[in-house]
């Protein structure tokens, strides 16, 4: 493993994309401590205390804490991926935009065009939405309001600073995605979720030299980390093969097909679009519940869907399995795919083209779909148990360990890629290197 990270610097290519990622990536968490003018960034951290769980704190998580602080990476990349979901699923009921998806590169090219004109529109949106909420919120533990001085003059200077902070961070990521290794927007995202982890091991070291941890809790929680990552590898990585047959066919004086090839059909298609859905539905109670502080209904409305309650994680993995059909019916046609089958002269063997193709594909893709949905769903509420059983001081599983195991297997192959491309064994390969540049 050593000898092969040694082969990545000895690439010239690879070596230069890997130090310009890194270099974006660390612009990126620069940005991220630069404060915004007008807000009072203590007062805002103590509201933030009172708001674990809520969708505020969903969505501080994602972009690296610095939605807490209010710096000019507040709204992070999220309005981009909002845009790219809504044009995404704009591309399952919109005949404009299903057009745009069968167009190669072109259709490619207008799409990115969209997305980025919803980025900016979403972004200014919850510019505005979030500048107004800030003004609203008295930070009572200390006496102070976090918008010493609300108007008009603070929204527009909250909705221009947040927005541009969201298209720099865009470009960051398209600069990664281009000259750099990794797919940017994913990168920044993992970023931003891990960065909050070193915090959260130092208090567990802490608190095992003071004697409030024991040592074999530490060892146990450790293999448990270590097969929770293993286990979402495995299932992350998991696909049913589908074996496809493509008949001969002579065109002119050249023959094609004949060949037999597989459709990967992945027991994750939904990916953890499902888990976000879910967890948003799920925060909505208690972000709701901090509108009416006075409201005992609503207090205790809030506590029977606190995370880690078991009305809570019950309802949260149902959501979780019923996202996954849902997100995975959008995104995956077998129809589409059976008749793409049947126009190049491919079947699958014992099945005939057409519509008893496509039904075929339909169950096999239901059935695996259930049991990585659950394994996800298992996933999701694990950092609850893990919070509230065994003390731990930081948030791991769930979504945003499904992003960074998921960014790190699609980040290695890319490198893999480019070793194998120059004879030099991969992460994945074992023994002494034999290639040469």
């Amino acid at each position: 493993m050593i000898e092969t990270f040694e082969n990545v610097f000895k690439i010239p290519e690879l070596r230069k994309r890997i130090l310009f990622t890194l270099a974006l990536l660390v612009v990126y968490r620069l940005g991220g401590h630069v404060p915004t003018p007008g807000i009072d960034p203590q007062a805002l951290g103590e509201f933030f205390r009172t708001m674990r769980g809520s969708l505020f704190g969903l969505y501080d998580m994602f972009v690296g804490g610095a939605f807490q602080k209010a710096t000019i990476f507040s709204l992070g990349i999220m309005p981009y991926i909002s845009a790219s979901i809504i044009i995404q699923l704009l591309g399952a009921v919109v005949p404009y935009f299903q057009k745009l998806q069968k167009e190669g590169e072109e259709g490619r090219r207008k799409i990115t065009q969209y997305t980025r004109y919803g980025t900016v529109l979403i972004g200014a949106m919850q510019a505005f939405g979030t500048s107004v909420y800030l003004e609203s919120i008295p930070a009572s533990a200390i006496g102070r309001y976090v918008v010493p001085n609300p108007g008009m003059g603070f929204k527009l200077l909250t909705m221009i600073t947040f927005t541009c902070g969201t298209i720099f961070i865009m470009w960051l990521g398209e600069q990664i995605t281009e000259k750099g290794i990794g797919n940017g927007i994913s990168l920044i995202i993992m970023i931003g979720i891990i960065a909050r982890l070193p915090g959260g091991v130092i208090d567990e070291v802490r608190m095992l030299f003071m004697g409030e941890r024991n040592f074999f809790a530490e060892v146990f929680l450790i293999a448990l980390m270590v097969v929770v990552v293993a286990s979402i590898v495995l299932v992350t990585r998991a696909q049913r093969k589908i074996p496809v047959q493509y008949a001969k066919r002579v065109i002119g004086r050249k023959m094609y097909g004949g060949q037999s090839t597989h459709i990967p059909l992945s027991v994750n298609t939904a990916g953890i679009i499902p888990i976000i859905f879910a967890q948003s539905i799920m925060s909505g109670p208690l972000t709701l519940s901090t509108f009416f502080p006075n409201n005992e209904f609503m207090q205790n409305f809030s506590l029977w869907f606190s995370p880690g309650s078991v009305l809570y994680s019950a309802i949260y993995a149902l959501l979780i399995i019923f996202f996954a059909y849902f997100y995975t019916a959008i995104v995956f046609n077998p129809v589409d795919l059976a008749d793409n089958m049947r126009k190049y002269g491919g079947f699958i063997p014992g099945i005939r083209p057409g519509k008893r193709t496509s039904e075929y594909i339909d169950r096999i893709l239901t059935r695996i779909t259930l049991p990585g949905a659950i394994f996800f769903a298992m996933i999701a509420v694990l950092p609850y148990f893990m919070m509230k059983g065994m003390n731990v001081q930081f948030y791991f599983g769930g979504t945003g360990l499904l992003i960074v195991v998921g960014v790190a297997l699609d980040t290695l192959q890319q490198i893999e890629s480019h070793l194998l491309m120059r004879h030099y064994d991969g992460f994945m390969k074992k023994g002494k290197i034999k290639g040469r540049m």
